[in-house]
């Protein structure tokens, strides 16, 4: 039986078994916020959020990325126009309560814990990132305003994102500044009144601009006058479109033309004089931006994992009915034409799309899990790795995706294509992969995080008893703690960092190892198709991923400088 449209967006046995029988969801609900759910519940929002990202999301996913947000100025004034199956779609979503679905009952929420909520969107990532992304990027603005606003703020905005009439953004980076968040000159005026007028540039401002709802409330980082130099002097204002009934000063002043990700209107708003409040402490706005940032970056990994998913499974539903060649041994013409399936290489490629998709969901449940346990110093220290682990090799997936396929999956024809370029963004926005790599060497390795996490792969490796994966697992960990003790040894912070990416890389597969060993004990005693392909998953991931740690830990070790000695004039 050919699968339906919904199971090649997600893989519902693999969420059953990574919530339930990995994960054990069920025992949350021993907690008194998660007390009057059940696994009945956790399921029931499962297939609601299944069903409308399949009618809903997915069938405009293709058009997203033929007809992407357009600029049109009406009597002077820019606007981006979208098409118009993308509002249906959000307010679907809205009105089932899904945009809410972590929040506190007190602010309309349905109260369901982090890792159920991630999976959740893990169904819309995969069904259209491009539209998803304006709800998630409005959920993650409303934590922050939960976390940090006053309470005049929350009553006043907060209800309405979730109830999908407002929607929000982050607007940090400025054309001149780009990551360099030091250095942006968008400068916040105080007002007697207590406001601020805000002036200046923001550049790279998804969703920043749409008629989607009735209003974007922008968060926007920006200095007060007379403030202190660098990040310190940098705040945190809530900036409507629309204030009282009329525009705020917030002009958009183009769009970013994207290679994927195009459904998700990419913004250059011009600030001239727009009303802002305060949100938090004058130079504290970084610290409470961050809140926004994490969340994203795990939203980013979670979106990665899902786009490598959904290729995997077209690619494995591909290789399945697509007739090729004749096994190796068969030299007689007129003998059937296989499945390109039963081809070793082709088998090859599905496993490391498998191993890569499959790890990358697990980790970012994983994370989910964490705030659910409230094991923030944990949850810290795999922040990078959840966000930058998917992007890079979600990435490689989607690209095997389109190999499976051959010259078909370099055509518009077939969706590989377009996951490949939706995907090819999430290495970069959110903190780039240098970014992340430098914030887990330069800082959350020196975190009681760290430990956290050593201490929880060990646990799993004395679960694992004589399993050569366990001893090859410890071997891997313990080399990266001795190369990581070097590392902080080193006095010279430029040389101690030069290779932060390669670290990254090379924790990131330790920590996916470690996560398919987890989930290999759980499978103890199943022996159905889904046992025996995670089995299968893992060995390759033991087998052909882990081992590339090795040289990326001696490069590390050896403090090379390569890349610091080469004087830019030689390029």
């Amino acid at each position: 039986m050919p699968p339906s449209e919904r199971d090649l967006i997600l893989s519902r046995r693999d969420l059953e078994f990574l919530l339930h029988d990995w994960l054990r969801v069920e025992e949350l609900t021993s907690r008194e916020r998660f007390a009057e759910h059940s696994r009945e519940t956790f399921d029931a929002v499962l297939e609601l959020a299944a069903d409308i990202a399949t009618e809903r999301f997915a069938p405009h996913n293709k058009r997203n990325d033929a007809e992407e947000p357009r600029f049109v100025s009406t009597g002077g004034v820019g606007r981006a126009v979208l098409h118009d199956e993308v509002a249906p779609a959000l307010r679907a979503a809205a009105d089932a309560g899904l945009l809410a679905a972590t929040m506190d009952e007190s602010v309309g929420g349905l109260q369901l814990p982090h890792v159920v909520g991630t999976a959740v969107q893990a169904w819309f990532h995969a069904a259209n990132v491009g539209t998803w992304a304006y709800s998630m990027l409005t959920v993650a603005n409303a934590n922050l305003l939960l976390a940090h606003g006053t309470p005049e703020q929350v009553a006043r905005w907060v209800p309405d994102m979730l109830a999908g009439r407002v929607h929000g953004t982050m607007c940090l980076s400025e054309p001149q500044a780009g990551s360099s968040l030091a250095d942006i000159t968008t400068r916040a005026e105080p007002q007697p009144d207590g406001s601020y007028r805000l002036t200046g540039t923001k550049m790279w401002i998804s969703g920043g601009d749409h008629e989607l709802g009735e209003n974007i409330v922008h968060l926007v980082l920006a200095k007060v006058p007379g403030g202190p130099a660098g990040v310190k002097g940098i705040s945190l204002f809530l900036v409507p479109k629309i204030l009282d009934g009329e525009r705020n000063g917030v002009v958009l002043a183009g769009l970013n033309h994207k290679m994927g990700y195009r459904g998700t209107v990419n913004t250059v708003l011009s600030f001239e004089g727009a009303r802002g409040e305060l949100v938090g402490a004058e130079g504290r706005g970084l610290a409470a931006m961050f809140h926004m940032m994490n969340e994203a970056r795990v939203g980013v990994g979670a979106g990665a994992a899902a786009l490598a998913y959904t290729g995997y499974l077209k690619a494995l539903d591909y290789a399945r009915t697509r007739p090729q060649g004749r096994p190796a041994g068969a030299k007689d013409p007129s003998t059937p034409m296989v499945p390109i399936i039963r081809h070793a290489d082709v088998r090859r490629m599905l496993l490391a799309q498998k191993a890569y998709a499959e790890g990358a969901l697990a980790l970012v449940l994983y994370c989910g899990r964490l705030v659910d346990e409230e094991e923030h110093a944990l949850l810290d220290v795999l922040t990078p790795i959840a966000k930058s682990w998917p992007s890079q090799w979600g990435l490689e997936a989607n690209a095997l995706a389109i190999q499976v396929h051959g010259g078909y999956g370099y055509t518009r024809e077939y969706d590989v294509e377009q996951h490949y370029r939706d995907n090819r963004l999430n290495p970069i926005h959110e903190g780039t992969h240098g970014i992340q790599g430098q914030d887990l060497l330069g800082r959350k390795v020196r975190t009681p995080g760290f430990a956290a996490l050593r201490t929880r792969i060990e646990e799993t490796v004395a679960r694992a008893g004589e399993r050569p994966e366990a001893k090859q697992l410890q071997q891997s960990l313990d080399r990266l703690v001795e190369v990581t003790e070097t590392l902080h040894a080193h006095p010279d912070a430029e040389e101690r960092l030069a290779n932060a990416s390669v670290y990254l890389e090379a924790a990131g597969h330790i920590v996916v190892a470690w996560l398919w060993l987890d989930q290999v004990l759980a499978l103890a005693g199943r022996e159905d198709d889904l046992a025996h392909g995670k089995r299968a998953a893992a060995r390759y991931f033991f087998r052909v991923e882990l081992p590339k740690v090795d040289p990326q830990l001696d490069l590390l070790a050896s403090l090379d400088t390569t890349s610091l000695d080469t004087d830019p004039a030689w390029f």
